[in-house]
This record gives structure tokens, sequence and C-alpha cells, in this order.
């Protein structure tokens, strides 16, 4: 099921719109869709597995060469890159690798890189419609609440030229989580 709620957005930067979809991101038509990857870029589970799966070998051996040119030992914590979308609705797939969630250090600066790089990458590709999953909130263990109030924060307080950020959302919990955050005052 795929339901959409927009929110104007972008303090102190361009203005971005903020939607909320409930639903499955590999379908998502956008510039660019942003993989919750793992530090190795060559695939895994959740987000990161749906998206090789659905995107095909392309987006493999884009990610292949990544690791052979500049990402030998994998890609930081907190960084993003760009390959081919492959199959996928997409110009670009944006590979962040987000924080594992720690009850004893605070790590929220990483998530927070993980969708200003993003964001980053976007402006350079000249991508404006960017799709992002609830980074690390999944096996990473980040709880949903505080990882959407780090999303949306992150991407108001980030100058960019990017028009408009859809979060999607696997289930009704995370969608009300984002939903919490994005606040009812910027529900048109």
């Amino acid at each position: 099921m795929d339901s959409s709620k927009g929110a104007v957005g972008g303090r102190g930067s361009a203005v971005v719109r903020i939607v909320l979809v409930q639903g499955d991101i590999t379908v998502e038509a956008a510039d660019a869709i942003v993989n919750a990857a793992n530090s190795s870029l060559l695939g895994g589970g959740g987000v990161d597995g749906a998206i090789h799966r659905k995107g095909g070998p392309e987006i493999l051996a884009a990610c292949q060469q990544l690791r052979r040119s500049h990402y030998g030992k994998g890609l930081q914590t907190g960084q993003a890159v760009a390959t081919t979308a492959g199959r996928l609705p997409a110009r670009h797939v944006i590979h962040t690798v987000g924080p594992v969630w720690s009850g004893e250090t605070d790590r929220s600066e990483l998530l927070a890189s993980c969708y200003r790089e993003s964001l980053r990458i976007a402006d350079e590709l000249g991508d404006r419609t960017v799709a992002f999953p609830a980074i690390s909130t999944g096996i990473y263990g980040w709880p949903m609440d505080d990882g959407a109030r780090i999303a949306v924060e992150t991407v108001r307080a980030t100058p960019t030229e990017v028009a408009e950020v859809r979060f999607v959302l696997f289930d009704a919990s995370a969608y009300a989580s984002f939903e919490a955050a994005v606040g009812e005052r910027d529900v048109p």
C-alpha cells in the first residue's frame, strides 16, 4: 500500500518538499534512490539486498568497480557514493553506510552525515528527486522515532538543490514515526 503526505522543509536552504510514502523503495520513480548499504558495497540484506536484486547486475558491477578503484577497503560509515540504478526506475543509486546504533556511544552525527552526504552527491549529479529509506533503523538497530527525527532535521537543515525528498517507509509504524518527525504544522 502506498500512501503519501507532503510537507515543506528546508530551513536556511532551498525549499525541499518532504513526502512520506509507505511502500517499496525499489519501485519509486526518482532521480536517485538511496541505498542503506553495508561498507562492502556488494549487497546484503534488507533495503540493500532488495536494491541489488531488483536493480540487476549493473549495480553490483558498478560497486565492484568502485571497490577496485577508490574504495578498496569499502565505504566508511556516514559517507556516500553513487552508481547506476541499473533496472530500477531511477537514474542513480546513492549508497550510504549508516551507523549501528549504540546505547553507549552517540553516533547521531554519523547518521546525519548519511543524509547530508547523499544530498551532496545528488546535487553533484543534478538529481532533483531523492528517495530515502529509514537509514540504520532495520538490522542496525537505530530506534525508529530517533532515526526519523535525525533524518527530517538533517534534510531540512542541509542546503541543497534537491526539490523533493521522499522517505519511503516499509510499514505503518515507520510511517507514523516519520509523520511525527515532520510535524503537523508542516503538513499542507
